[in-house]
């Protein structure tokens, strides 16, 4: 409490300076050189000062000076920054800005590959996030994914987990169905398209804007965009030199710093930039989630002529975190809601059985080249090396301690140590822990290495028509093993459930859960244990697109087309078809989507999309038992139909801009496998050492999206406020009847191979199916600028797994999806801009979930996880 007072005073005394009046004012309009349209939301800033405005929906801005005479600067993302002398209150009129083929004065970043909404005609349904506002409001101790909650039909899940943690929906879809790129680049998982927030919490820092496309988008990659595409556009070489220090802490000793410099380009066309930061923090907000890290960004650029445009970036965000998992509503209120049963202490200090380490190192080389007035390539040739893994234990022996409080229901390593002493098993004259009697820390490890090429070759036929052709190939290597981390006293661990390995075989290695050497340090095939394997799987996609344009229609057409490949090769018998490799299944898939819109006067504007996508499966669905099995699945899993329908009106005028959409989806063809009874084995009855397991395999599972969505800003012409609004409504159900087959896993024989299980109407969780929300944002006085934003979520069900539905059916039961409570929470902050000298200096202050509102989140198939309770982050930024 008393730091949040103390932060609470800081916010006060900031609030009652005093500021000088200004002694002049600029008016102007912004424009697109181009086209002549207005340039809604252009930087305007007094040179020299953090003194600024944005220009309004038709382009206009009022600027209140301090000087009588100087420079303004006007920016707009994907124009080239222009700078105006002034002398006294001016109307400057009519500004035009010219294409700068770069996205906020950054050299290049690869334009031709990046499918921004704004570069199509035919609209989508998009929000764009500013880096600026990433900057503010979700960087430190939130996670990335809060710079995206504030639009329609996006649900960010910011459970009280661990740094990173975070999941998010769109359209009720989760992650591994929203496409995700960084500068054009996939970075979604390539084996089950699963994202870690955690690899990437660097990008706070370096995002440049985010675009979220809801539905179809504007992508012309065949990929696994069913709920929407993310498209992240990273800040690289800047062209104008100088750079920044920023400073900022937050609850619970939560501290970071950051330092970025831009050499400016010089008289040959080269420029560097370069950003390093360092965070750390006892825990995020649950006992136990302590976590640091680094990020790290080196951008070279260079310029040769007119024509080619290179730019070199290189980035990475190293990281370990301590978590929290999913509890009874019962422990929270036992133990409190900051408890956490993964977490205890040892030798006098926390320890966790629970940690995420990761390092995950992105690189790409773009090269933009500018053919000739008609013709424009656009490639970027990228990499990543994963490598790290989370914690856990192996062996029976964990021990907890009672007691009150936070404390409560620990795990008390300890008592562990001396019992692992006590229990062990002497071999060769060392000792060591079994599976039984012992507990030791170890590593799943999941490493990987990444290498891709994009290519767009961009074709403007004539001012109506313009055409995309381009390329997507990658491959990607993955490698996972298990491997010991801590022996907790003893000398290490008794290997005896392999078959393959000699009952005596000991693991003696351990390797530190550290993303730094984990990067170059991890167990050779004698010390892993447990599974042990790799798999490789190749990509390859070709892509085009057609538009049509004029004064007020405008049409498109895209399609893709690819083919995936997987093999697995294991290392380890495992469950006796382990070893060696599989064979190699290489499956097709594509997408074709088309629109058109109209433009019914200047302010109002309907358009209409459609889309159909055949999505090869993931890997993980290919085999019966990816960590030890190189059998295939049975029957053939087969690819994923995806069919989408959305339309919507526009309008806008010089103060209100209003968007509506509505979307259809249905998901369909998709393959689940789920844990079937236990079978009897040659005794024939069931609970004795020869059971026999089984699994059940559906592969036709359809689910259905439907929905309204909006958002709304008002922007009064020359005022010092706005507001804006958005919501979602929507209607998300399993739908209609799916054939199964049951197999005996040990055997192979088929138990049932025709049943059949009913879906219908059983609701969709993770995400509530209605939210609303409202922000504000509004300048009191000179430099000194307060925001706020409401959210209130409602239609929340819990984790609803397939295979749990699919499991009640097959019971001949109904599955029921528990609702869980709506909630509503509050954000809000302070800025202030002001100058040391000439250089500006910027005060940032966040308060989340202002009113520290208790609710839950997320319900999985464990337990609930509670939400965050009030925290609270503040900054001190100077330019230079």
């Amino acid at each position: 409490m008393k730091k949040f007072s103390l932060f609470l005073c800081i916010v006060v005394v900031t609030s009652l300076t005093t500021f000088a009046y200004a002694q002049s004012s600029i008016t102007g309009k912004v424009i697109d050189a181009e086209t002549n349209s207005p340039l809604p939301g252009a930087n305007v800033l007094e040179k020299g000062t953090s003194n600024g405005a944005d220009t309004d929906f038709d382009g206009n801005f009022v600027l209140s000076v301090n000087s009588n005479s100087g420079e303004i600067e006007i920016s707009y993302v994907g124009f080239q920054t222009k700078i105006i002398k002034f002398k006294g209150s001016v109307d400057l009129g009519t500004i035009a800005l010219e294409l700068d083929n770069t996205l906020d004065e950054v050299i290049v970043v690869g334009t031709g590959v990046i499918d921004l909404a704004n570069s199509r005609e035919t609209p989508v349904a998009v929000s764009t996030i500013k880096g600026r506002d990433i900057q503010l409001k979700s960087s430190g101790n939130v996670e990335f994914g809060e710079a995206m909650k504030n639009t329609p039909s996006v649900y960010v899940s910011n459970q009280a987990g661990g740094f990173g943690d975070s999941q998010i929906f769109l359209r009720g879809f989760d992650q591994t169905n929203t496409a995700y790129l960084l500068n054009g680049q996939p970075i979604n998982g390539m084996e089950d398209g699963r994202m870690y927030w955690s690899n990437w919490s660097g990008m706070s820092d370096v995002a440049n804007v985010v675009q979220v496309q809801r539905g179809l988008g504007s992508s012309k990659l065949a990929i696994s965009s069913v709920g929407g595409t993310v498209n992240i556009v990273s800040k690289t070489t800047d062209k104008e030199k100088g750079g920044f220090v920023r400073f900022l802490g937050g609850n619970d000793s939560y501290v970071k710093s950051t330092i970025g410099y831009d050499s400016g380009i010089n008289d040959k066309g080269w420029a560097f930039s370069v950003l390093l930061d360092h965070w750390q923090a006892h825990r995020k907000y649950s006992v136990g989630t302590a976590g640091q890290g680094q990020n790290y960004m080196f951008s070279v650029g260079y310029k040769p002529n007119e024509k080619n445009t290179f730019n070199f970036l290189l980035t990475g965000a190293p990281q370990w975190h301590d978590q929290n998992f999913s509890q009874d509503l019962e422990f929270y209120q036992e133990y409190g809601e900051k408890a956490n049963s993964n977490s205890g202490f040892y030798e006098g200090e926390r320890f966790t059985e629970r940690r995420n380490f990761y390092h995950k190192p992105v690189a790409n080389l773009n090269w933009d080249f500018d053919i000739n007035d008609k013709l424009d390539l656009s490639t970027v040739l990228y990499a990543s090396w994963g490598r790290g893994g989370g914690t856990g234990n192996v062996g029976n022996g964990r021990v907890r301690v009672g007691g009150n409080g936070l404390n409560a229901e620990e795990i008390d390593f300890d008592q562990i140590e001396e019992n692992n002493i006590a229990t062990a098993t002497t071999i060769n004259g060392g000792q060591y822990g079994t599976f039984g009697d012992s507990y030791l820390r170890r590593s799943s490890m999941n490493n990987h290495n990444w290498y891709g090429l994009l290519s767009n070759l961009q074709y403007e036929a004539n001012e109506n028509w313009s055409m995309n052709f381009g390329i997507d190939a990658r491959t990607y290597n993955g490698i996972h093993f298990r491997q010991l981390e801590n022996t907790l006293g003893l000398d290490g661990y008794n290997d005896n459930f392999r078959t393959d390995r000699p009952s005596d075989y000991v693991i003696t290695e351990t390797f530190d859960a550290d993303p730094w050497s984990s990067l170059f340090n991890s167990a050779d095939n004698d010390q892993r244990y447990d599974y042990n394997y790799e798999e490789v799987i190749q990509y390859l996609g070709g892509f085009g697109q057609a538009e049509y344009s004029n004064d007020s229609f405008s049409a498109f057409v895209q399609a893709a087309v690819s083919t995936q490949s997987y093999q697995r090769e294991g290392f380890f018998t495992g469950r006796g078809n382990g070893l060696g490799k599989s064979d190699k299944i290489s499956k097709e898939g594509y997408n074709i989507k088309g629109g058109a819109a109209y433009k019914i006067n200047t302010e109002h504007s309907i358009f209409a999309n459609a889309g159909f996508y055949s999505r090869q499966p993931f890997l993980d669905n290919i085999f019966t038992d990816i960590r030890y099995d190189n059998a295939l699945a049975e029957p053939d899993v087969d690819n994923e139909e995806i069919l989408g329908f959305e339309g919507g009106y526009r309008f806008k005028n010089r103060t209100l801009r209003l968007n509506v959409d509505i979307y259809s989806t249905q998901w369909g063809n998709r393959f689940l496998s789920i844990n079937g009874p236990v079978q009897a084995g040659a005794d024939g009855t069931v609970g004795t050492s020869d059971d026999e397991f089984s699994t059940y395999r559906l592969t036709d599972v359809t689910q259905k999206h439907n929905g309204v969505e909006f958002d709304m800003e008002y922007r009064p012409y020359g005022g010092s406020w706005s507001f804006r609004t958005f919501g979602s409504v929507g209607n998300w159900k399993y739908d209609g009847e799916t054939p199964y087959t049951l197999q005996n896993d040990d055997t192979g024989d088929f138990i049932t191979t025709d049943g059949n299980v009913d879906l219908t109407n059983v609701k969709i969780g993770n995400a509530p199916q209605t939210s609303f929300g409202f922000g504000f944002r509004a300048d009191i006085a000179k430099g000194l600028s307060v925001d706020m934003d409401y959210n209130i979520y409602s239609g929340l069900y819990e984790f609803v797994d397939p295979a749990d539905v699919a499991d009640a059916a097959l019971s001949n039961d109904v599955y029921e999806s528990v609702k869980l409570p709506a909630y509503t929470l509050a954000d809000a902050g302070i800025t202030y801009r002001f100058s040391l000298g000439e250089n500006p200096l910027t005060f940032r202050a966040n308060v989340y979930n202002l009113f520290n509102e208790a609710y839950i989140n997320q319900k999985d198939a464990f337990g609930y996880y509670l939400g965050i309770g009030r925290t609270f982050n503040a900054s001190l930024r100077y330019n230079f």
